[in-house]
């Protein structure tokens, strides 16, 4: 049997692209994987970041959402200290509306940003404290049980939008086997505690009204390309788009320079975050997507599609979609 196959797309900002740009790309995807069957497309709140045009997510999706017909679309996911839980229940319960039955929303606790743009979004360092309580007044919000007397979402109540918890480490793992809700563990950049997460929320699940077992969602990377040079090729050109987001201090590098980023020191980190990166043609794609599967004991892959243009990212779609045919069959 085929393991479901999702995308998470970060709407990144090519060189040479504007945000506008960046938005049209989004909507090509979502319907690229559409068309070869995947099961949802999340997108993911960050913000002051160049490079990244996902930091309005509800925004996004309603756009993306009047584009396609029938894939999930959610956040993968909205950043939940940087919202009142009302706020993000009506605008789940908005999109809800808009497009019955095709919206998911993926909660991680983490800022997405740094501590200035925490001062901008008006948030303190400990607003991640109060997440788990967060989750579930958001939850009642949703189901039509408030735990705010008098207070109701508008829309959003009653539509019981599936509330995904994200994570990379066993903060999120207990707490989604606690409310007995699916986990999205992060492992396409932060690989490290995959595995003994993965194991303590399958240990520690307890049975919700939303979900009666575990349902575990791993993160890929996946550099898909015609031939295993192509790709490779590709990926190269990832690792310096990574290097200068994260290390060239909002500079605009030429290649060099970012190849003397990865050789002193960038390279190290960037290997890392993509330690689980499945690359090359399909035969090598579908190989590393079978065995990523049994390592993270995952029940769905969402994939994060890498290249630097968004041709590059659309064939990736196509070719992974191929990879797994023969597994679907």
């Amino acid at each position: 049997m085929r393991i479901p196959l999702s995308v998470l797309d970060l709407a990144p900002i090519n060189r040479g692209e504007t945000a506008t740009s960046s938005i049209a790309a989004s909507v090509a995807l979502a319907q690229r994987a559409e068309e070869h069957g995947y099961e949802r497309v999340w997108y993911a709140e960050h913000h002051n970041m160049p490079r990244i045009a996902s930091s309005a997510t509800s925004v996004l999706i309603s756009h993306v959402g009047a584009h396609t017909r029938t894939i999930r679309l959610g956040a993968g996911g909205v950043m939940l200290p940087n919202h009142s839980p009302l706020t993000i229940a009506e605008q789940f319960g908005t999109l809800d509306a808009m497009y019955p039955g095709r919206i998911d929303l993926g909660l991680g606790r983490a800022p997405g940003s740094d501590q200035n743009t925490m001062y901008a979004l008006r948030r303190t360092p400990d607003s991640a404290d109060r997440f788990p309580q967060d989750v579930l007044e958001l939850q009642g919000y949703l189901a039509g049980e408030t735990r705010v007397a008098g207070v109701d979402a508008i829309p959003g109540k009653g539509s019981k939008v599936p509330l995904y918890i994200l994570g990379s480490s066993m903060f999120g793992a207990t707490l989604a086997a606690a409310l007995g809700l699916p986990f999205a563990f992060a492992s396409h950049f932060a690989p490290q505690m995959l595995q003994p997460a993965v194991e303590a929320y399958r240990g520690q699940f307890k049975p919700s009204d939303q979900l009666d077992r575990p349902y575990v969602i791993a993160g890929l990377n996946v550099v898909g390309a015609d031939t295993e040079a192509a790709a490779r090729e590709t990926l190269q050109g990832v690792k310096r788009t990574l290097a200068i987001s994260l290390f060239g201090r909002g500079q605009s590098l030429t290649d060099e320079q970012a190849d003397q980023l990865l050789a002193q020191g960038a390279g190290h980190h960037v290997e890392g975050m993509l330690t689980h990166t499945a690359v090359g043609a399909p035969a090598q794609l579908a190989e590393y997507v079978e065995s990523f599967r049994e390592h993270a004991d995952a029940d769905e892959l969402i994939v994060a599609h890498q290249s630097t243009s968004v041709e590059g990212r659309l064939r990736s779609v196509e070719l992974l979609a191929q990879a797994m045919e023969p597994v679907r069959a």
